[in-house]
């Protein structure tokens, strides 16, 4: 039977794996959130300049400024929709990297596992190694004493 430590080997593979495969969901999700938050500064930008830029010619005509408040209305629902979507894909991405917490603490445990079970094996075949070498030491020891007292 293999020893505990390589029967772990496989299920810290899986474990390091799965490690892997949630940490590139967290770049992908950082990712759409870098993406969707550029949207929202860049409509941002877009409604403060257009809000700030003069109505050409000196008389407005009423349906000219109808047009006007209705666009800035319109563009100020977009940016609050951006913000509400900036917001949940943050809420996706800490989500996100809970699961890379919680996956890294599991593969951290069974390797700090992994390493407990050959440190504890490495000494099991230390003794064993120490044992055999004080046999052979106690061996040699009977034979020189075994030797000595035939040649009495």
């Amino acid at each position: 039977m293999a020893p505990r430590s390589q029967r772990l080997d496989p299920i810290l593979q899986i474990k390091q794996r799965q490690q892997d495969e949630v940490a590139q969901q967290v770049a992908a999700r950082e990712a759409a959130q870098a993406e969707q938050q550029a949207r929202l500064d860049a409509l941002q930008r877009y409604a403060a300049e257009y809000t700030q830029q003069p109505i050409q010619g000196a008389t407005i005509n009423p349906a000219l400024l109808a047009n006007r408040v209705a666009f800035q209305s319109k563009l100020q629902q977009a940016v609050q929709q951006q913000v509400q979507v900036v917001s949940r894909t943050r809420e996706a991405t800490e989500l996100e990297r809970a699961k890379l917490m919680l996956a890294s603490r599991e593969t951290h445990v069974l390797e700090k596992l992994a390493a407990s079970y050959r440190t504890e094996e490495s000494r099991a075949a230390d003794k064993r190694a120490q044992k055999e070498l004080d046999d052979i030491a106690g061996r040699r020891v009977r034979a020189a004493l075994g030797a000595e007292g035939e040649a009495r």
